[in-house]
């Protein structure tokens, strides 16, 4: 199915072809299970059943920083449905302090994930496992981050400072603990640590494009993200998508400043992939009505794009432009969405060129042909099939 979806798209047809038949060792390396021990082992497993989508970079990761993201897959562990925590805000705010503490577990959970949490001394030993450094981060992060989490248990996001704010606290805070760790183990400058406002940014502008595209399933799971002073539900601009694009620029000059490889894919595929979605769910009403995702090919030709800055910045230049086309005139916000992106145009991506794959077009339509073949060969078989058996029945 997701090669039909990508016969219109030559170029994702290709790409995730190539991907499937092995190509996804280049930006995944095959990892060494047998080196691992058994509590590692185990915090893999959760990490790639509680965020696929950061499993896949993480583990794309060099040696040390990989050891050190693994174990803090923890902290995707509490449930979304902020009710049923408010007899556990105490649990929230104290939890930093559960990561020192063996055989500490919480088995109050309902939630999917809750698995996690019950087996939390088995991440705890990993985390304990970690060089003095890294364990000061990720625990500061937590208690910041559990303190937020509390305060918006019985507190809900009704002002765009709100929205802002409880970002930061599940979203934001995670782009500094990342940042700081990045530093801490010399794979980047200090300067990436220490710009907490850039780091804020790629987590507000993953976690807010989520909220956008998620709007149907939360509503229909209880749950509100979206600010209370959105009033226009017929056009999603200033109150949604104005506001989230603003955060490209610092996005821009945090990517611009690392300089290990394998950073910068963790930071930059993530980016890539929300500033598509974003183009796929501006002033589409189906965010109203169903789930909008990026095709799979899209998402392999991303990945496999997204690995230097030049690159990055054309793929950000490319759907911005997708935006700005269909910026509808009757949106009330609509100057300030085509402000912002004008802004971006001039100050982040000056004299950006789009990429083009032109050269790849005979093999796509080789690929596309050859898929044409396929199809026509298995229905001509299945539609003989179909005649002898119904003959068979007759006699």
């Amino acid at each position: 199915m997701e090669f039909v979806k990508c016969l219109g798209h030559p170029e994702e047809f290709y790409n995730l072809l190539r991907f499937r038949m092995g190509g996804q060792r280049k930006f995944i390396p095959k990892m060494d299970q047998d080196s691992l021990s058994s509590s590692l082992k185990t915090c893999y497993k959760y990490l790639n059943q509680t965020s696929r989508s950061f499993a896949v970079v993480i583990q794309a990761l060099d040696g040390e920083m990989r050891l050190v993201e693994s174990p803090d897959s923890g902290r995707t562990a509490f449930p979304g449905d902020f009710e049923s925590l408010q007899p556990h805000w105490l649990t929230l705010r104290n939890f930093h302090t559960f990561l020192y503490e063996p055989e500490w577990r919480f088995m109050e959970s309902k939630e999917k994930h809750r698995q996690v949490l019950e087996d939390f001394p088995t991440i705890s030993l990993e985390f304990r496992n970690l060089a003095e450094k890294y364990q000061t981060v990720i625990a500061d992060i937590c208690q910041k981050m559990g303190c937020g989490m509390a305060e918006f248990v019985d507190k809900h996001v009704t002002s765009k400072q709100d929205w802002d704010k409880y970002c930061y606290y599940v979203a934001g805070l995670v782009g500094i603990g990342l940042s700081r760790l990045f530093s801490a183990s010399e794979f980047e400058d200090p300067l990436v640590g220490e710009d907490t406002e850039c780091a804020n940014s790629m987590g507000l502008f993953l976690q807010k494009t989520n909220i956008i595209r998620d709007y149907l399933e939360d509503q229909q799971e209880g749950r509100e993200f979206w600010p209370r002073e959105v009033t226009d539900m017929g056009y999603l601009g200033e109150n949604n998508f104005t506001n989230t694009l603003h955060h490209i620029p610092d996005v821009i000059t945090y990517l611009s400043r690392l300089r290990n490889q394998s950073v910068f894919n963790f930071c930059a595929i993530p980016q890539v992939m929300a500033i598509a979605t974003l183009a796929a769910c501006y002033n589409n009403q189906q965010v109203f009505k169903g789930v909008v995702k990026i095709r799979k090919g899209q998402a392999v030709t991303l990945m496999m794009d997204a690995t230097n800055m030049p690159a990055v910045k054309a793929i950000i230049q490319q759907y911005i432009e997708e935006i700005y086309h269909r910026i509808p005139n009757s949106d009330p916000s609509s100057s300030k969405t085509k402000q912002v992106i004008s802004t971006i145009r001039t100050q982040s991506l000056p004299n950006c060129q789009l990429i083009s794959r032109s050269h790849y077009s005979p093999i796509y339509l080789s690929f596309v042909m050859l898929l044409a073949a396929l199809s026509w060969q298995y229905l001509s078989t299945l539609s003989q099939v179909t005649e002898d058996y119904m003959q068979t029945g007759e006699h």
